[in-house]
């Protein structure tokens, strides 16, 4: 269509060697009066263009439909901690839609979220600036579609999301559909996509595997010759090796040792117990400390969980000064019983009396990191502490003991005239796993499959938990930068 009237145009316009050239506007005026006299019969008023402007370079042709529904996403390829602007544009003003985020786990599972918007006057959807009106948040929430991921409807029971490979992205995807609608409701016309990449790991961040001196860890460095402050990154046990928390800290240009010590297979066996002992953690310490890209005077720990004992116990150990540390919702000593001096422990099982159960039958371990519940033997000397202390409370904790714990190091400190040394951040709503931000929370989940399956209650409710690991994880970099960069 477009070529017959092209043609017809450079016809008309065309000037012939012995005359003058017509002049542009009265090539227009003619091709309108054939297309009256239906003479360029292929042209319909419903497809064609519906102006033809007075040309100044040539001829130039204006549409009279609403270009596509169009979904954006800046950037669609992202550190997970950062902030990302998604917008929906082209679309009819004041029309209900849905923006739903889809994304398969490592090991193959569903996890979605969604939220109902209705687009503004201009017929536009921005999740900075607009409310979520139902779904899975409420409210302007611009990251609700990240921490808001949940298992999807027939998935399996009690699962949790955590990066296995940091070499590779989340994929998400996401779509704007027609209406106020769940994901599952395919009748509603999906109008546009766009697929967004989450990382861990940042480009040039280098990935070292640690296989020295009986430690089992993984080692991130940032970008650059270095040397670098340095983290030593201890978890809880559930045991392994994760390795996205140190990934996210080298992207951050933190040197950072992901440190196994329970349930891996190149530790010693059997894995439902702690088989390695204080001289171990001082190794990783000091491997990490001698490293030639670290600066020796600049290096943290941090623990979640059970890793916030050994945070603790290890700062407290001679030989080892880290300059800072950093708990989350963990207790001062241990939970389980310690097999000798060195704080190898029995079986984790071995003592279930201060376990409770909820109607579900899911299993909370708050009550067994009471204080008062924790082995006198194991207690961390708190008032020998010499740097810094940031404790990290949720306080809808459901695994440990999170406030208690945190109360008794603070006031252990005063005590000893060392209260300088603490800061408390404390959140309503938030539960146990506290982790980097936009990532969702589990309140429950699958905890062991032997002897029987058991599924343990971590705790926090969606929104207020997000909020906290937003403001945690800002707050845990700004604590860093002044104390091992200044």
């Amino acid at each position: 269509m477009y070529f017959s009237v092209w043609s017809l145009f450079i016809s008309v316009y065309r000037p012939d060697r012995n005359t003058k050239m017509v002049r542009a506007h009265r090539s227009v005026t003619t091709i309108w009066q054939l297309i009256e006299m239906k003479m360029i019969p292929c042209i319909s008023a419903h497809r064609n263009m519906a102006c033809l402007h007075r040309p100044v370079a040539g001829v130039q042709w204006k549409s009279s439909y609403r270009p596509a529904p169009l979904l954006t996403a800046a950037p669609v390829r992202a550190l997970i901690d950062e902030q990302i602007s998604i917008k929906g544009s082209f679309l009819p003003p004041h029309c209900p839609v849905t923006v739903c985020a889809q994304m398969h786990s490592e090991d193959g599972d569903l996890w979605e979220a969604f939220g109902h918007y209705n687009t503004n006057a201009d017929g536009t959807v921005n999740l900075i600036r607009d409310q979520s009106v139902g779904g899975s948040y409420l409210g302007c929430e611009p990251m609700g579609l990240f921490w808001g991921l949940q298992p999807a409807p027939g998935e399996r029971e009690g699962l949790r999301l955590r990066k296995k490979n940091v070499e590779t992205p989340y994929i998400v995807f996401m779509s704007l559909l027609e209406g106020h609608v769940s994901p599952r409701e395919r009748r509603s016309t999906e109008l546009a996509a766009v697929t967004i990449e989450r990382w861990y790991m940042a480009p040039g961040v280098q990935r070292i595997e640690i296989r020295q001196n009986g430690v089992v860890g993984t080692l991130f460095l940032p970008p650059g010759p270095g040397p670098f402050p340095a983290m030593l990154d201890l978890w809880g046990m559930g045991g392994g090796l994760p390795e996205y928390r140190s990934a996210l800290f080298a992207s951050r240009g933190y040197a950072s040792l992901s440190l196994a010590y329970v349930g891996h297979k190149e530790l010693p066996g059997p894995q439902n117990r702690i088989n390695v002992g204080d001289s171990y953690f001082k190794s990783a310490f000091h491997l990490l400390q001698d490293h030639h890209q670290v600066c020796a005077d600049r290096v943290g720990i941090i623990g979640l969980s059970f890793g916030v004992y050994l945070t603790l116990r290890i700062a407290t150990q001679t030989g080892v000064k880290p300059s800072c540390l950093i708990c989350i919702n963990g207790p001062v000593g241990s939970t389980i019983k310690l097999s000798d001096a060195d704080g190898k422990t029995v079986q984790f099982e071995s003592d279930q009396k201060y376990w409770t159960y909820d109607d579900q039958g899911h299993v909370s371990f708050r009550d067994v990191s009471l204080p008062a519940n924790l082995l006198p033997e194991s207690k961390v000397k708190l008032e020998h502490l010499a740097c810094p202390l940031m404790y990290i409370v949720g306080e809808d904790d459901l695994s440990a003991s999170s406030i208690e714990n945190a109360n008794l190091i603070e006031e252990t400190l005063r005590a000893a005239g060392k209260s300088q040394l603490f800061t408390r951040l404390s959140y309503p709503g938030a539960g146990h796993l506290i982790e980097p931000p936009y990532t969702p929370n589990s309140r429950a989940s699958l905890w062991s499959v032997k002897p029987i399956k058991r599924i343990t209650l971590w705790g926090g409710h969606l929104a207020p938990h997000a909020a906290a690991q937003e403001d945690a994880w800002k707050k845990i970099l700004d604590f860093m930068e002044s104390v091992l960069r200044q």
